[in-house]
């Protein structure tokens, strides 16, 4: 008789990646980064178990869009508040935030419940080549 084993969290070990984000498209690296925070890389993957790993990923100022998605892809937010609505470019935020493109494309890609939210904290974009999760020692994870 086969028996479905869950993983349980004492025996998961977290282990820290590091992605090059520069020159890769959006969705593409989004989708990776997101396979690797709900932990869908490893052969014990279970949809209610949180055994994701943690990412770093540098040089997200240079990550590339295809098409004409940098003048024409826009963001949507409301404050909640009459007349509280904001609609911005990706040419905009990327001079303001850039870390918050991936972040959002990312954030899109995993699940829509409390665990989805945890797995979203252990990402960790920063704009240029340079991390402060060295102690960590992430290995390179190559897309």
């Amino acid at each position: 008789m086969n028996k479905t084993v869950i993983p349980s969290n004492t025996y998961l070990e977290k282990k820290w990646h590091l992605i090059d984000a520069n020159e890769k498209t959006l969705g593409r690296l989004a989708s990776e980064i997101a396979k690797i925070l709900m932990g869908k890389h490893k052969v014990d993957f279970h949809p209610a178990v949180d055994n994701g790993d943690y990412v770093v990923v540098i040089n997200a100022k240079n990550i590339l869009l295809s098409g004409n998605k940098e003048t024409k892809k826009t963001y949507f937010s409301h404050s909640g508040r009459p007349g509280g609505s904001t609609i911005e470019t990706v040419q905009s935020l990327r001079n303001r935030i850039p870390e918050r493109i991936l972040e959002k494309a990312v954030k899109g890609m995993l699940p829509k419940t409390t665990l989805g939210r945890t797995m979203f904290t252990r990402l960790r974009v920063f704009s240029d080549g340079t991390h402060s999760h060295g102690a960590q020692n992430p290995q390179i994870f190559n897309i």
